[in-house]
């Protein structure tokens, strides 16, 4: 017999040379890191905001915690010291009063925490409303970034805490 017969061997040798051929190939071009793409504004996200609202210990009377980090796009690394404001409809008040609005500072690790009211939903949907506005980043002479507000929806009205992440674009 003059045919060619794939055995499994030839099938297996074949393979691993062109998976290895396929794997080098990708290696003659350098490795580049994708980085860390920044956080797009939410729509509705500004919605009710005021801006420069106080820094605050907590917000009215507590049980539920908005919490979160804040990193630079590109290399991911974290931002100390950034004004993160919040404000929702709660329990004790609509996010329009002035009384369901606070600001917090970011820890040295970028990361945040506030303790406010229950969330409950308005317009069907729970959900808060946080924002980084550069304008008032007076720590940091009008912040370097790119203004964020979010608006992210929870997974139940009953969830007690709401944690989001902010990567901020240089400006």
């Amino acid at each position: 017999m003059t045919g060619s017969f794939l055995t499994r061997r030839t099938l297996l040798s074949t393979g691993l040379a062109t998976g290895t051929a396929a794997a080098l190939g990708g290696l003659s071009v350098p490795a580049r890191a994708a980085g860390l793409a920044p956080t797009p504004t939410m729509r509705g996200g500004a919605n009710n905001y005021r801006p420069g609202a106080p820094i605050v210990e907590r917000i009215g009377g507590g049980g539920f915690w908005m919490t979160g980090t804040v990193r630079r796009a590109g290399d991911g690394a974290p931002l100390p010291g950034r004004r993160i404001q919040m404000w929702a409809h709660t329990t004790e008040g609509h996010e329009r009063d002035p009384e369901s609005h606070g600001a917090t500072l970011t820890d040295a690790n970028g990361m945040f925490r506030l303790e406010m009211p229950q969330i409950v939903p308005a317009f069907g949907q729970p959900h808060g409303h946080l924002a980084y506005d550069a304008d008032h980043d007076t720590g940091h002479g009008g912040g370097g970034f790119k203004t964020v507000f979010l608006r992210p929806i929870m997974g139940s009205a009953e969830d007690t805490t709401l944690d989001v992440a902010f990567v901020l674009e240089p400006v």
